[in-house]
């Protein structure tokens, strides 16, 4: 019997052709695609979904009451240690971290750092697979970057695109530059804030935190490196230590008469506005109106480069301050204390 169906072709049925269909697609597969759907096999076994309960204010009735939130995270350690942003815990009362194999289990905050936006949690469980965190000075714009995530429960959430810078900065919660951010176009859905943005080889290259609705597209991810070294603070000691000086400032531009009498590198400094006396700070020195210019021998141009070299080794020990006074460069003293 001649076969008439149009369709497939002369003497091609619809089943036969239906039972091919497999192999054909599995030839579609190009490399790339192959390397983002490896990827996702290696890597969404430790992705999280986390669901918190935050304490919100009834507009009506001004009672105080929890409501639910959520976010992405992943696994560092086979022993329960999880990453992700510290918006998306902050200030939650209930933790709740759900495995990809539908397991839930409780939380424990381990520690965060809203400077970085990161925080770690604890979770006890077992079959536990791990990440492990790259070199992110060794990346490279324009190599395969690939976000992962579990928004609203939804498991195993994946974009994927590219590096498309590197070294960028993004302003904290709490008014603070995060340094070493990644800029990639592989967006981020609603709950993907703290899952894991991966390579080619499934290893993490930064912490998915953050994206600018307005501008068509751009993600950001805290660097591996800095992601790593915090994570490492905050399971070791709880926190991350940062120096103060007990002062308020302000950017200043200075004129160019004063760049040039004082021989500074930079046009501007950090006009000091206040002076709050705070043990065990000493900054008795610091006047109101000191402009300051340099800190440990290198120039200080504004309040965030002054912020960056107020780290953990400076806390309790003396250190030169260059601040303009009265028009000329003075040298003083001054022995930052730790934030808490």
């Amino acid at each position: 019997m001649e076969n008439t169906n149009t369709l497939f072709g002369p003497g091609l049925s619809g089943p036969t052709f239906l039972s091919h269909a497999p192999a054909a697609d599995a030839e579609l597969l190009d490399a790339y695609s192959r390397t983002i759907t490896g990827v996702v096999a290696q890597v969404a076994e430790s992705v999280v979904h986390i669901q918190v309960q935050k304490p919100v204010k009834d507009a009506r009735t001004k009672q105080e009451q929890l409501a639910p939130a959520a976010g992405s995270g992943f696994i560092i350690s086979t022993d329960g240690f999880v990453v992700t942003n510290n918006h998306v815990i902050d200030g939650a009362k209930e933790i709740k971290v759900a495995l990809a194999d539908g397991r839930s289990v409780n939380a424990d905050l381990k520690g965060a750092d809203p400077s970085t936006d990161i925080a770690v949690l604890k979770i006890y469980a077992t079959g536990l697979k791990a990440l492990s965190f790259a070199n992110s000075d060794a990346l490279q714009p324009g190599q395969i970057a690939i976000a992962i995530g579990n928004p609203l429960g939804l498991h195993h959430t994946v974009t994927a695109g590219v590096v498309s810078a590197l070294g960028r900065t993004l302003r904290a919660n709490n008014g603070r530059l995060i340094d070493d951010i990644i800029q990639t176009d592989a967006s981020l859905n609603p709950g993907n804030s703290g899952g894991p943005l991966v390579n080619s080889a499934g290893q993490v290259i930064g912490v998915n935190t953050a994206t600018i609705l307005s501008a068509q597209g751009l993600c950001f991810a805290v660097s591996s490196n800095l992601a790593a070294f915090v994570a490492g603070k905050l399971i070791m000691e709880g926190r991350v230590k940062r120096a103060y000086l007990g002062i308020a400032g302000q950017l200043v531009n200075l004129t160019g008469r004063m760049v040039a009498a004082n021989r500074l590198e930079k046009g501007t400094g950090v006009y000091v506005y206040e002076v709050v006396p705070d043990q065990p700070v000493r900054n008795q020195e610091l006047k109101v109106g000191d402009i300051i210019v340099g800190f440990a021998g290198k120039a200080v141009g504004s309040v965030d480069e002054l912020h960056k070299e107020l780290n953990e080794q400076v806390i309790g020990r003396s250190v030169s301050l260059d601040v303009l006074r009265n028009g000329r460069k003075v040298e003083l003293s001054v022995i930052p204390g730790e934030m808490r």
